[in-house]
Parts: structure tokens; sequence; C-alpha cells
């Protein structure tokens, strides 16, 4: 037992100067060294370090969303998906960083790299009937067509994504026939007409804005040829709107409304069985994550769903303590959709010359149900009156008033 207890004690001895170095300070050293190398390559060859990053991540859409905010912050300009574009995995030049046609969801490498290798040894494809007719049937089945209409690959040749979408049954059908006919060695003598492309792609009228993106979404799975939030800026100035990443570094202001649109929604529980939620956002210029308390969640449990914007809220705390703990809650949540859609109840213009009445009078002299209230503040006038009788006022019209300098104040 004596002798088990001195060996012990030695080997001890000598693993404990190790221990303070084999794990802990080695694997400081090498993840130093990484950093060191990571943040080199991304500030002097950004492009080579964005390229790789997210081509290894290629599957990853939340790390190529998080990819594709860091391009857009520091300045360098993302070739959208294009069919005749872009590549199978993630590249760039001189001028442009191109999006992956791989990076798309139900897009498979293997076959979109046969795409981009027909593209690349024949030239651009001129027509959807063009790139039927070039591209194997085996490359391109009905989720693959799906995911490159949603993510606008094919804007370009035809920017119709709703008649392509409802289309791809056609284009699946002559696929085939191209490729039997081939193999039967026969000739389709008006299969390279791009006129045929009427014959195939529906006559219908294209996704709305909110649709477009919200497909858009599902494919990328983030917001790149434009954000919802661009319909609805027109009222931020009525609701104050402040962009979140200035809420939260400027911790002199304490509660702000947020503009953002939601990304994804986490329900959880808490010990007692209280429903909670994480719930990830964007605005116009960042993507952020909010925490909700039951009550707001199941207040608001139509309107938060994946894609749609909405108002938010934000109260801001600070602690008095040395760290200086920051905790900032979800106050209230409202959809934008709603606001944006609300009707005028009053309206006051604040004007500077009695020559603006004249451009008031020629966009609300339509009866409605707005009261319209005009202050007329200049060196000979300062009056205030009410309009006899509600005017119809909409969005578009105190766009154009407020383009021409005219103060107006909505209630």
């Amino acid at each position: 037992m004596v002798l088990v207890r001195i060996l012990q004690q030695v080997s001890f001895l000598k693993i404990e100067p190790f221990a303070e170095y084999g794990f802990n300070k080695s694997h400081a050293a090498a993840y130093a060294i990484i950093s060191y190398q990571t943040a080199f390559l991304k500030t002097y060859y950004p492009k080579e370090f964005f390229a790789a990053s997210m081509t290894m991540d290629l599957s990853n859409q939340n790390k190529l969303g998080e990819f594709h905010e860091e391009l857009k912050r520091i300045d360098i300009k993302v070739v959208r998906p294009d069919i005749n574009r872009c590549f199978e995995d993630f590249q760039f030049d001189e001028e442009n960083f191109y999006y992956a046609l791989g990076g798309i969801k139900s897009v498979g490498l293997e076959a979109i790299s046969n795409v981009v290798k027909e593209r690349k040894e024949n030239g651009n494809f001129k027509s959807i009937n063009d790139f039927l007719n070039r591209v194997s049937p085996k490359d391109i089945n009905k989720l693959q067509l799906e995911g490159l209409v949603k993510a606008g690959a094919f804007d370009k040749i035809d920017n119709n994504r709703q008649a392509l979408f409802n289309s791809i049954p056609n284009f699946i059908l002559k696929t085939k026939n191209i490729y039997e006919n081939k193999a039967a060695n026969q000739i389709d003598l008006f299969g390279s007409d791009e006129e045929q492309d009427n014959e195939i792609v529906l006559n219908i009228e294209d996704w709305n804005f909110e649709d477009r993106l919200s497909r858009e979404f599902e494919a990328i799975g983030f917001f790149i040829s434009d954000h919802p939030l661009n319909q609805f800026k027109e009222i931020f100035d009525d609701y104050k709107i402040v962009d979140y990443a200035k809420f939260n570094l400027d911790d002199t202001i304490k509660d702000a409304n947020i503009a953002a649109t939601l990304l994804k929604i986490t329900e959880r529980k808490t010990a007692k069985g209280n429903s909670y939620g994480v719930i990830k956002f964007t605005d116009l210029t960042s993507v952020f994550e909010l925490f909700i308390f039951s009550d707001i969640l199941e207040l608001n449990r139509e309107i938060l769903v994946e894609g749609s914007s909405l108002i938010i809220t934000l109260i801001k705390t600070i602690s008095n303590d040395e760290n200086k703990s920051k905790r900032i809650n979800v106050q209230k949540i409202t959809s934008l959709k709603d606001l944006f859609n609300k009707p005028v109840n009053e309206i006051v213009f604040n004007i500077k010359s009695i020559k603006d009445i004249d451009k008031i009078s020629d966009l609300v002299d339509e009866e409605g149900t707005t009261e319209v209230i005009i202050n007329i503040n200049d060196e000979n006038n300062d009056i205030s009156f009410k309009l006899k009788n509600k005017r119809l006022i909409d969005r578009k019209a105190i766009n154009i008033l407020r383009n021409n300098d005219i103060s107006t104040i909505i209630h």
C-alpha cells in the first residue's frame, strides 16, 4: 500500500505541471494563431476569405445569412442568384462577389455544377426554352427548379416568378420529351425557338412584393433582392422608428420603436410550464434576437409568424452596479401591415405659405373619413383651421406632400 501511494504521488507530481500547460495553454496558443490568421485573411483578402468560408457552410443557411450581413457591412457587392452569372459555389472577381447556386435550398451541388458547366461551354441561356433544351433532365427535378425560381435565378430571363413556378410541371415534361427525342435520334424542328417560351410559361400575374420575398426567404434563408420593410418606410417617421443597432449601442435611448421582419421563432417552456419565445429578427441594418415573455407571446401569437413585418416597442434598463449589465424587454408588438393600412383619422398640415394650400387641395379634394387641420405660419399669418368636410387621405398623397416640404402630423 505504501508503494502504491508513493507511485501515486510521483505520478501526480509529473501530471500537475503538465496540466498547467497541457490543455488550456496549448489550446489557447493554437486558437490564438488561428484567430490571427482568420483576422488577417478577412482584413486583407476579404473576398477570398468569405468565398472559402461560405462554400464550407454551403448547406447552412443560417451561417450564410450571417456572412451575407457581414458582406453588406464591409460594402462588398453581392450578385444575387443568377443562372447566367453565378456558379455552383461562392466565387468572386475584381468587382463582384457571386452568390452560390448550390447554396439555394433543394438545389444539389452536383446537379447545378453540370448546369454551370453547360453554360461555360456553350454560352448563357437565352430563354427558358433554351435552358430546357440544353440541360439534362437528370440535373433539373421539380424541387431544384422550385428553389431556383423562388431564389430569382431566372429573373434576367423571365422576371415573373409565379408564372415560372406554376409552369414547372410543363418544364419537367418538356425536358423529358427533349431527352427522349435525343435518345431516339429525333429532331424537334421548333424546339430551339425562343417563342416557344410563350407556350410552356403560363400567362399569369407575378407574386406581390410580400409573397415574392417570402418565397425567396424559403429558398435562400434570408432576404437578398430586397427587404420587406422597404414597402413600409414611408410611415417610419410617423412611429419614430429607430434601427435596433442604434438603440442597442446608444445607452441614452431608454425606449424605442423598432421595425423588423421576423425570421425565426423558437418557443420554449420555463420550469413552471409557461411558454416564452426567442425570436430572430432582421431590420434594415442588422440581424438580432429578442426574448419575449409568455404574456406578450400569447397576446401576439397570430402575428408572430415567419416573414411578418412588425413594430416592436422596446424598453432598456441598465443596472447601477459595476458591470452595468443591460436588459432589453419587449413591451409591445404590432403588425406593420395593419398600421400601414389603417385609416388616417386626423392629419395636421403645417405650412409656411398660403401658396402651399394649392398643393394640399390638389391631393385631398375627394371626400373621405379623415379630418384635416391646416396651420399657416408665415410673416403675415398665424392661422389654424379645420376643413368642414372630411377628406380622402392615403399614404401616397401624404408622401407626395412631405416630398414638397409640407410638414404632416398624423393622429
